[in-house]
C-alpha cells in the first residue's frame, strides 16, 4: 500500500510540473483574432453568430481575404482580454475550428537575398527566373563569363564588378571597351554590380566578366573574330562564353571553335534571334550551344523571339510597348540595366529587348550552376534543362525545355555537393544554430522530450524497487524508445531528401503514427496501449526481447502522461478534455501491462 501511494504521489508531481511548465517562447504581438468556422455551418448560422459576437463584444468581423470565403476565415479586431472571452464562450467553440490570436509576424534574417539596389524592384526579369533564392547558395564567386559582344565599358554599376583580361579583336587591341552599349547591357544583366545601394541588379554578381570586342560600334562583325574570341576565352580561362549575337550561315570556323571551347569545359550560350522565325539562328544553332529564346514579362513568347528548331531553353528578354506613332512606351516590359550612351558615352540606365537580353539570364544562371561544383559542359546543359519550369502544349517549340529557374538550377547542383558553408547555412535556415530552437518549441521542444525520458527511466526505477529484476541493455532501449525515441531527429532536413525516414527513427511508439502525417496531433491508434501491448503478447516468451516489449510499455506511459498535460491533441478526437481522458486512460494502461509483465517475470525468477 505504500508503494502504491509513492508511485500516486510521482504521477500527481509529474502532472504539477507539467502543468505549470510555461514554456520559454517569446509571445508574439497581435490585435486581431482568427475565427475559423466549422465548414459544416451554413452562411446563416455563421451570419447569426456574428451577429451574436457585434452585439455582445461590440466586433465587428470580416473576411480575411478575398479566398476566405470557402474556408468561413474571419477576423476581429481585439487584445488578449478579447481573445480570452472569445474562447471562454462554449457556444462559439462549438461553432469554429479554433480561436486564436492572429499573431504579426515581420522580417528576421541574416545576409538576406533582396538586393539594397534602388532601381531593383524594375527588375521583373531576376524575380521570373527566382534567383533570389538562388543567392542563398551562391552568387557566382569564382567563374569567370566572358562576353562576346561589343565590348564592356565600366560603368558606374560595373565599378564593384570583377574583371578579368579580354580583348578587342575588332580594333586589334587590350583595351576592349564599348562604343554601342549592348556588350555592357549584356554584361550587367549577368554581373552587375549588387548590393551596392546604387542601380540595379546582376545574376552572377560575384564573378568575373572577360570582356571580348567582336562586333563594331554599328553592331556588325566578323565570323573569324568572334571564333578567335572563343578560343581566346577557352585559353584563358572563361568558364561560360555569352554571345548575344548571330545570323545566318553555318561557318565550320565557328563550329571548330565552339567544339574546342567544349572539350576545355567552356559552357557556349547564345541568343536565338529576333526575327519570329521557326529556328534559332547561328551560333545558338550549334548542338554544344544553349540557344536561348525570349520571354515577355508575362512569361509569354516576345514577338520578335525565334523559336522552333535548335531553341534550348526561355528566359525573359523583354517586350518594350510600342505608341501608335512608333515612338517607344512603356518600358517597364524591357530589360533594366546600366551600359553607356552611344552618342555621348556616358554612364545610362536603359531597357533593352531581345533575345541578346535574354542569353546573358542563362550565362549568369550557369554561372551559379558551375559555382555549386558543377563544371562539365554537357552536366551543365542537364541541369539547365531539367530545372526549366516545364509548358505544356509548346507544340511550336518556343520555350525549349521550359521558363529558366535559377534557384530549381542551383539546388540539382548543389545535391551531393554539400560542404562546410552549404552545412551552416542549412543549420542556420532550419534553426539549428538558434538555441530557442532546442529548448523550446522548436522541432522537438527540448524540455517536455527531456521530462519524458527522465519519468520513464523514474518509473523504471519504480517498479525495480517493487519487483526487483535484471536491468539490461534491452530494457534500457524499450524504456528510451517508447518514450522519446531519436527526437532529435523529427526535425532533420537535408535538402531534397525525404523527411520520412528521419520522422519514423526520431518517434517514440505513440508518434508512429504521425510520421507520415503532416500535423503534430498523435494518432490515437499509437498513442494507446495498444503497441505496447501488442509488442508484449508478441516478445513476452523470447528471453531477452520481452524486456523491450516492457520497457516500451514504461516508456509509453511517461509519453502519454506527459502528452496529457502538455499537449493534449488527438487526430479525430481533438483537443480539451477527450483527449486529456484518451491519453490519460491509455497512459494508465500501459502502466499497468508493464507493472503485471515484470511482476509475473520476477514471480519465476
Amino acid at each position: 500500500m505504500k508503494k502504491f501511494l509513492l508511485a500516486c504521489l510521482f504521477f500527481a508531481g509529474i502532472f504539477w510540473a507539467l502543468s505549470t511548465y510555461q514554456g520559454l517562447a517569446v509571445e508574439g504581438q497581435y490585435d486581431s483574432m482568427v475565427l475559423n468556422f466549422r465548414d459544416s455551418l451554413s452562411p446563416a448560422q455563421v451570419d447569426r453568430e456574428l451577429k451574436a459576437i457585434a452585439s455582445k463584444y461590440g466586433l465587428a468581423a470580416k473576411f480575411n481575404s478575398a479566398f476566405s470565403k470557402t474556408d468561413k476565415l474571419y477576423v476581429v479586431k481585439g487584445d488578449a482580454q478579447v481573445l480570452e472571452k472569445l474562447k471562454q464562450s462554449e457556444e462559439l467553440r462549438n461553432l469554429t475550428e479554433y480561436v486564436e490570436a492572429n499573431y504579426v509576424y515581420s522580417m528576421d534574417f541574416i545576409g538576406g537575398t533582396t538586393p539594397n539596389d534602388p532601381m531593383y524592384g524594375q527588375q521583373w526579369n531576376l524575380r521570373a527566373i527566382d534567383v533570389e533564392k538562388a543567392w542563398q547558395k551562391t552568387k557566382g564567386k569564382g567563374i569567370t563569363i566572358a562576353v562576346i559582344d561589343t565590348g564592356v565599358s565600366r560603368v558606374e554599376d560595373l565599378k564593384n564588378t570583377k574583371f578579368v583580361k579580354g580583348y578587342d579583336f575588332v580594333n586589334d587591341r587590350e583595351d576592349a571597351s564599348d562604343d554601342n552599349g549592348h556588350g555592357t547591357h549584356v554584361a550587367g544583366t549577368i554581373a552587375q554590380s549588387t548590393n551596392n545601394n546604387f542601380g540595379v541588379a546582376g545574376i552572377a554578381y560575384e564573378a568575373s566578366i572577360m570582356p571580348l570586342k567582336v562586333l563594331s560600334a554599328s553592331g556588325g562583325g566578323t565570323i573569324s573574330d568572334i571564333a578567335e574570341a572563343i578560343i581566346f576565352a577557352a585559353d584563358n580561362g572563361a568558364n561560360v562564353i555569352n554571345m548575344s549575337l548571330g545570323g545566318g550561315g553555318e561557318s565550320k570556323l565557328m563550329q571548330e571553335a565552339i567544339d574546342y571551347a567544349y572539350k576545355k569545359g567552356v559552357v557556349v550560350v547564345a541568343a536565338a534571334g529576333n526575327s519570329n522565325r521557326n529556328a534559332a539562328f547561328y551560333p545558338a544553332r550549334y548542338p554544344k550551344v544553349i540557344a536561348v529564346s525570349a520571354t515577355s514579362a508575362t512569361g509569354e513568347k516576345a514577338p520578335y523571339s525565334n523559336y522552333g528548331a535548335g531553341v534550348d531553353v526561355a528566359a525573359p528578354g523583354g517586350a518594350i510597348a510600342r505608341a501608335k506613332n512608333g515612338e517607344k512606351g512603356d518600358i517597364s516590359g524591357g530589360i533594366l540595366q546600366n551600359t553607356i550612351d552611344p552618342k555621348t558615352k556616358e554612364s545610362v540606365f536603359r531597357s533593352f529587348q531581345g533575345t541578346s537580353m535574354a542569353a546573358p539570364h542563362v550565362a549568369g544562371v550557369v554561372a551559379l550552376i558551375e559555382a555549386s561544383g558543377v563544371k562539365d559542359p554537357e552536366k551543365v546543359m542537364q541541369i539547365v534543362k531539367q530545372s526549366a519550369r516545364k509548358v505544356a502544349d509548346d507544340t511550336q517549340n518556343y520555350y525549349g525545355a521550359g521558363h529558366l529557374n535559377a534557384a530549381t538550377a542551383v539546388t540539382l547542383a548543389s545535391e551531393g555537393q554539400l560542404g562546410v558553408p552549404d552545412f551552416l547555412r542549412w543549420a542556420r535556415d532550419n534553426g539549428y544554430l538558434s538555441p530557442r530552437f532546442w529548448i523550446d518549441g522548436g522541432a522537438v521542444a527540448l524540455i517536455p522530450k527531456l521530462i519524458m525520458v527522465i519519468g520513464s527511466y523514474l518509473l523504471a526505477w519504480l517498479l525495480n524497487s517493487w519487483f526487483p529484476f535484471r536491468w539490461n541493455w534491452s530494457f534500457s532501449n524499450g524504456v528510451f524508445f517508447g518514450g522519446a525515441g531519436l527526437f532529435f531527429l523529427r526535425g532533420f532536413y537535408v535538402f531534397d531528401l525525404t523527411q520520412v525516414p528521419f520522422r519514423i527513427a526520431g518517434s517514440s511508439l505513440a508518434e508512429l503514427g504521425n510520421a507520415f502525417s503532416n500535423t503534430n496531433a498523435l494518432n490515437p491508434i499509437t498513442a494507446s496501449v495498444l503497441l505496447p501491448l501488442g509488442l508484449l503478447i508478441i516478445l513476452l516468451g523470447h528471453p531477452q526481447w520481452k524486456w523491450f516489449a516492457i520497457g516500451s510499455a514504461i516508456g509509453t506511459t511517461a509519453c502519454l502522461a506527459t502528452s496529457a498535460v502538455l499537449a493534449p491533441q488527438l487526430m479525430w478526437i481533438g483537443e480539451g478534455m477527450p483527449a486529456i481522458a484518451f491519453l490519460s486512460i491509455n497512459a494508465i494502461l500501459c502502466f499497468g501491462c508493464a507493472y503485471l509483465s515484470i511482476k509475473s517475470e520476477t514471480a519465476t525468477i
